[in-house]
Order: C-alpha cells, then sequence, then structure tokens
C-alpha cells in the first residue's frame, strides 16, 4: 500500500499500531510513551524530558555531558531501527530526539528554576518545529538514525546559546 492510498492519517496510524512497548528500542523512541499522544507528540517529548533532565543535573557536568552524548550515540541506533520497523521516516511518535535536544538546551540554563525550563521549552520547541536554517538544512539532507537525531541536536544547541545570550 502506498501513503496515497491508504491516506496519511490512515497510513500513520498503520504505522503506529506496528509499534510495541514491550521492545526497548520501541519504548525508548518513544520517550517511553510520551510520543503516542494524539496531540503534539514532540512537544509531549520534549516536556517528558524534563523529569530524567532533574535526575541529569545532578550529576557533574562532565558526567551529563558523557551521558547526553551516548544518549545520542544510542538514539542514532534506536531512531533509525524504530523508522525501519515503522516504515517511515521520523515518524512523529519517535521522540529520542527531542530528549536529547531538550537535555541539550537546558545545558544552556543561567540558573535551574521553572522560568528558565519554560523559556527553553518554548525555545526549543519554536527552532524544532520552524526549523529556520541551518536547522531545516540538516532535516532535508540527513537521512536514517542520524537524520531523525540531528536536526533536534542543532536546534538543542542553537536553543542553549540563544538561552545564553537572553540571560547576558
Amino acid at each position: 500500500m502506498t501513503i496515497s492510498s491508504l491516506g496519511r492519517v490512515g497510513f500513520m496510524d498503520k504505522a503506529k499500531r506496528l509499534l510495541r512497548m514491550s521492545n526497548p528500542w520501541h519504548l525508548l523512541a518513544t520517550g517511553f510513551g510520551s510520543g503516542l499522544s494524539s496531540v503534539m507528540p514532540g512537544t509531549m517529548g520534549s516536556l517528558a524530558a524534563i523529569p530524567f533532565w532533574l535526575l541529569l543535573i545532578k550529576l557533574p557536568w562532565q558526567l551529563y555531558l558523557l551521558l547526553v552524548m551516548l544518549s545520542i550515540c544510542i538514539g542514532v541506533y534506536l531512531c533509525h531501527q524504530t523508522a525501519k520497523d515503522l516504515q517511515v521516516h521520523d515518524h512523529g511518535s519517535i521522540v529520542w530526539d527531542e530528549f536529547i535536544g531538550m537535555w541539550i538546551t537546558l545545558m544552556g540554563l543561567p540558573v535551574n528554576n521553572w522560568q528558565w525550563v519554560i523559556a527553553g521549552l518554548v525555545i526549543f520547541r519554536i527552532l524544532d518545529t520552524g526549523k529556520p536554517w541551518p536547522i531545516r538544512w540538516f532535516d532535508r539532507n540527513v537521512q536514517g538514525g542520524l537524520g531523525i537525531m540531528i536536526d533536534d541536536i542543532v536546534a538543542g544547541v542553537f536553543s542553549a546559546g540563544t538561552i545564553y545570550l537572553i540571560s547576558h
């Protein structure tokens, strides 16, 4: 079946039915199920990343950075594998990339308070959904698991930089 014969919504629903939460790659790729939201799954994934960030900030910054880099490496594989299983590149339910983007964004906070966390969330979501250059270039030109991850990594770096500039 093709996308046109099923219609976009039917195709995406069919893909979602291929997810298995018992599969650890699918569980992680969907942000522990947060990406299964029928309303704004990317935003739900970004919000779901915050409790994990609260654990990460208790670590020394070197270990935080190491865990983010390890999560990127794992994410490339699990996003690629999940997209392959769903037969859709960067299906909306895949939100591990939003987790990484948020963790990178929140590295730029001048202080860890809820006002800055909300600012980080809003800035990240604007950049991730709006995809200004060069985020759009990465989104369109890099394929596979890295392609799913890289635009959110770049959006996270730009978001952290924006927060830094606003705070100074």
